[in-house]
């Protein structure tokens, strides 16, 4: 099993299990967007190769295990052994089929924030366009966020739609489970984002009182799972929802409604969001990455402290650069434990520091005024460190 002092050292003991990715090599900070994947990926999409090439259109039993495989892995993760799981190459995807369930002719109203991923930012919008009220509630404080999003909430809300961390300040969202009862006591439905958190922040939703919520996620982040690994987790009363945005795959195993004995059936389960037919190649890569982890002892308990270690290491040699704080600084309130799993810096120019980090090898990424450096297990404390100094050098001309 690996452990926190194997990490340190340079190259660190994970990195040889990346050797396509070369991450002992490179300064690969845009971990909280990109992590490289382990070279079990590689065996995982070559699996995908050889069954389509055996079976021919037969290969659809394997990959489906694989699509099992993979839910077990997400209920896993969350904690939720007994959990649905709906299945789909993006988040955008499962927000579409969410949203077609929802009655908005009725309760034409949707609450969320204003600092939600451009999934939701751009789609909120384009429905606010077509007269979908649409309420975005200020980030800060941070602290009562949760709280003010409830006060928000009336009988014309159909669904709430919020992140559990903040994707551009890396700020975990308390009082989530205040937001639930509040949504669960108006029969709101509630979807909390966790794309920011899994892998990196434990996210057990029964004990963090989510047990009736939507959670939506994906591996493309700190799981190193790749593209086209995303899920939506179903409430149990989401089996009474009739999504619009519906695909072929919803009817392997539909049950007939007999209050609707004309109308279009649905599968049970996960499936009910179902889509269409997909590459299953990233569920192979996924299995894959999801047992490497597994054997190496990657938990989200373990990759929290790595986590934490590494974001916290980051922020003091930041702070031990001195930097002018009109150009660029960090927010050193917020206490370490409810930060995410990436160091988020403001700056005056963010995009022009990227570009100027990466012209020296070092890769981070930017979203508006912050530049994000977001680790990962497999880079060592020397790597981390030889980042910031640069980023010191750069500033300082």
């Amino acid at each position: 099993m690996t452990k926190l002092d194997d990490l340190r050292p340079s190259p660190n003991a994970l990195a040889e299990y990346y050797s396509r990715f070369a991450v002992g090599e490179r300064l690969l900070l845009t971990g909280h967007s990109h992590q490289a994947w382990p070279d079990v990926a590689e065996t995982g999409m070559l699996e995908a190769f050889a069954d389509a090439a055996r079976d021919v259109d037969a290969k659809w039993d394997r990959a489906l295990e694989k699509a099992d495989e993979l839910r077990w892995g997400f209920r896993a993760l969350l904690g939720d052994p007994h959990g649905e799981y709906a299945l789909g190459a993006s988040t955008h995807d499962l927000v579409l089929r969410f949203l077609s369930a929802m009655e908005l002719p009725r309760k034409p109203r949707l609450v969320t924030t204003a600092g939600e991923f451009h999934t939701l930012r751009r789609q909120l919008t384009r429905l606010e366009e077509e007269g979908v009220e649409v309420v975005r509630v200020p980030l800060d404080p941070v602290t009562t966020l949760a709280e003010r999003v409830a006060a928000e909430v009336d009988d014309r809300t159909a669904a709430v739609l919020v992140s559990a961390v903040l994707f551009e300040t890396s700020r975990l969202v308390p009082g989530l489970a205040h937001l639930a009862d509040a949504c669960r006591s108006r029969s709101i439905e509630l979807v909390v984002d966790a794309y920011h958190a899994l892998g990196v922040v434990p996210f057990a939703l029964h004990d963090l009182g989510l047990t009736n919520a939507w959670v939506l996620g994906g591996g493309y982040k700190y799981l190193q799972l790749g593209e086209g690994n995303c899920f939506l987790r179903l409430p149990a009363h989401a089996q009474e929802l009739r999504p619009v945005i519906t695909g072929w795959y919803a009817e392997f195993g539909a049950l007939a409604d007999e209050h609707r004995p004309r109308a279009v059936a649905y599968a049970a389960g996960g499936d009910r969001f179902a889509g269409a037919t997909y590459d299953p190649t990233s569920h192979y890569r996924a299995v894959a990455v999801q047992r490497f982890f597994a054997e190496h002892g990657l938990t989200d308990e373990f990759l929290r402290q790595v986590s934490q270690h590494q974001v916290g290491l980051l922020a003091e040699e930041f702070d031990r650069l001195g930097l002018p704080e009109d150009v660029i600084t960090r927010d050193r309130e917020t206490p370490l434990g409810m930060i995410g799993g990436f160091l988020s810096l403001r700056c005056r120019d963010a995009g022009g520091l990227q570009a100027a980090l990466a012209a020296r090898g070092v890769h981070t990424d930017s979203r508006g005024e912050y530049l994000r450096f977001g680790p990962a297990p497999y880079l060592s404390d020397v790597q981390l460190e030889t980042a910031m100094a640069t980023l010191g050098q750069i500033v300082r001309g």
